[in-house]
């Protein structure tokens, strides 16, 4: 028997059409799909090309929403001494070192974005089974390994909507959007930004089609295809 969550659903799903949408109709589609009564996060899914296990065709970077995630962002800062201070100073929830370290081997885990200046990466490395699963491991890659000085930029980013990109085992790179409750400009505003982004990242050791679909969906709602000639070509303005 349906529960009444899947009977929404298959009404929602009935909004879609078996086509590929243009990024503008797709934008307003998912948000008139939503049926929650929480705000969903809009995400985008883009199944690539390339071979996740083939160094040269690896994706992975950030990139900085204009309207960012619609989402208070608790940022956990490793660090000591005088980047300790720097990080309180500019904002950061949680700042430590061994303490916190600790905390986390206990299973807390109450943040979204770890941080950690480079003298006390030793002592992080042995988080990075608990860390790297969630996608939390501070990175240089990411940037989320930096100096003291550094720290101030990128927490601030880190509260406007620093998103971070990467293949998954399967060659797929997801990230979120923002929220159904932004407006389709902003919503359209984040996703050019994120398609320019990822389109420039091509590496260079890519072979055949680098995109090979693109999809729109919220956390709940049934997924939208993007038309791929159209949503590649899409800009920040």
């Amino acid at each position: 028997m349906a529960t009444h969550k899947n009977k929404k659903y298959l009404e929602s799903r009935k909004l879609v059409e078996d086509r590929s949408y243009a990024p503008q109709e797709a934008v307003e589609l998912i948000k008139k799909a939503s049926f929650t009564k929480f705000d969903e996060t809009v995400e985008l899914h883009l199944r690539t090309g390339m071979d996740p296990k083939n160094a040269a065709q690896q994706i992975r970077g950030v990139t900085l929403l204009p309207h960012g995630l619609g989402k208070v962002v608790r940022i956990l800062v490793f660090s000591q001494g005088e980047g300790a201070k720097i990080a309180l100073d500019a904002g950061a929830d949680y700042v430590g070192g061994d303490d916190i370290a600790k905390k986390i081997e206990e299973g807390w885990l109450e943040f979204d974005i770890a941080i950690a200046t480079p003298d006390i990466m030793g002592r992080v490395g042995r988080l990075g089974k608990i860390l790297g699963r969630r996608g939390l491991m501070p990175n240089p890659k990411t940037g989320t390994v930096a100096n003291a000085s550094d720290l101030p930029r990128i927490i601030e980013e880190a509260r406007k909507g620093r998103v971070e990109y990467k293949l998954d085992k399967g060659g797929v790179i997801h990230l979120p959007l923002g929220k159904v409750s932004f407006s389709p400009d902003k919503l359209m505003e984040n996703l050019s930004t994120i398609v320019e982004t990822i389109v420039k990242a091509k590496p260079s050791g890519a072979k055949g089609q680098y995109i090979k679909s693109a999809y729109l969906t919220t956390t709940m709602g049934p997924s939208v295809e993007l038309d791929l000639k159209t949503t590649l070509s899409l800009t920040a303005t």
